[in-house]
């Protein structure tokens, strides 16, 4: 064998392997989830149908939003991510930073479907919204005297010490407050009424928790009637066999949106977008309805009865849905919590 026919198959061969690659490369995607029962949830209603309909793998990085957002920034000129998921309206920071890709609605078969608020902002990169957790009033429907309707209701004496009201370091518990603010007569440039809500409420015997399970623990074992959180929320403590229900307030409902969002900067652009339809889709949205209790943004989302009852359901219903806006709190969370914390130490 010549020399010359040598480098000729070698150099065949180097074509073959590399177009393998690229190939192999074209049909993995990776993506953060938030792990526990949502990454769950995630495979069975979005990742698995991806992968069975395009024959592509999904590489998981388990990764709540702050610390994917951080990555990506870290990452900036070789993202690992192709698809990225938020739930702190990180998107916005993101597209305004170039991290994220515009995307073209005409190349998602689902976003007509979509309410207007889910994709206001897909040309500058900020991604469709595929699921809201709603924050209202979720209630204990045995023991509580009445069903709770309006956001005033938490100023009702008769609750006194059967309110539980979450820390606003954790982030339902924040846009819980900055409702009650609200609806006090405060906004986002001024929470002193909420605060002085808040504390009035702890005079009246209101207790405060941190963390998701410390709300079950008080419905379970101390007599809680109310607490302002999560619908999905109400959904996991009747799997305790607690009987809780949640209500949307009357004068609103403050939103988390939960977005997917294209990267800059990746081959997988194509893939990409094809994931990103898929979640956004009827089909992934009522089985994330179904499974976790979230509200759907597609308008052509069908629910069972009981499925729609805990969460905003409907063009008339999400109407009432409010979003905080999500840089100013940032820019002033710490601000904010150290307030808090001033207030109920009090």
């Amino acid at each position: 064998m010549t020399s010359a026919f040598k480098t000729t198959i070698l150099g065949v061969s180097a074509i073959a392997l590399t177009a393998g690659a690229a190939l192999a490369q074209d049909k993995t995607l990776t993506i953060n989830s938030f792990g526990g029962a949502y990454e769950e949830a995630h495979k069975k209603c979005v990742i698995g149908p991806f992968e069975q309909e395009t024959g592509a793998k999904v590489q998981i990085v388990t990764a709540y939003s702050a610390d994917a957002f951080a990555q990506l920034r870290a990452q900036k000129e070789a993202p690992q991510f192709d698809v990225i998921n938020f739930s702190g309206g990180q998107e916005i920071v993101g597209a305004a930073e170039g991290l994220l890709a515009p995307i073209d609605a005409a190349k998602l078969t689902n976003a007509a479907d979509l309410y207007d608020f889910a994709k206001a902002n897909l040309a500058g990169g900020e991604g469709p919204a595929y699921s809201i957790a709603a924050i209202g009033l979720v209630y204990n429907s045995e023991k509580s005297p009445k069903a709770p309707s309006s956001w005033k209701d938490l100023l009702d004496p008769a609750i006194g010490e059967h309110l539980v009201l979450t820390d606003i370091s954790n982030g339902y518990g924040m846009l819980g407050f900055l409702m009650l603010n609200q609806v006090e007569g405060g906004d986002l440039t001024n929470i002193q009424p909420g605060l002085d809500a808040v504390k009035k409420l702890i005079d009246g015997g209101a207790v405060v928790v941190s963390k998701s399970p410390e709300i079950q623990q008080e419905f379970a074992q101390n007599d809680a009637w109310v607490a302002p959180y999560a619908s999905d929320y109400a959904f996991t403590l009747r799997k305790a066999g607690l009987p809780a229900k949640f209500v949307q307030g009357t004068e609103g409902t403050p939103a988390s949106y939960i977005t997917t969002n294209l990267v800059a900067n990746r081959p997988n652009t194509d893939l990409a977008l094809k994931f990103i339809d898929i979640s956004i889709s009827p089909a992934a949205q009522a089985c994330f309805a179904e499974a976790l209790r979230y509200t759907p943004t597609n308008a052509k989302v069908e629910l069972a009865p009981e499925v729609a009852a805990d969460v905003a359901y409907g063009a008339d219903s999400v109407k009432g849905l409010i979003r905080f806006d999500p840089k100013a709190i940032e820019a002033n969370r710490a601000a904010w919590v150290e307030a808090w914390k001033k207030t109920i130490a009090q």
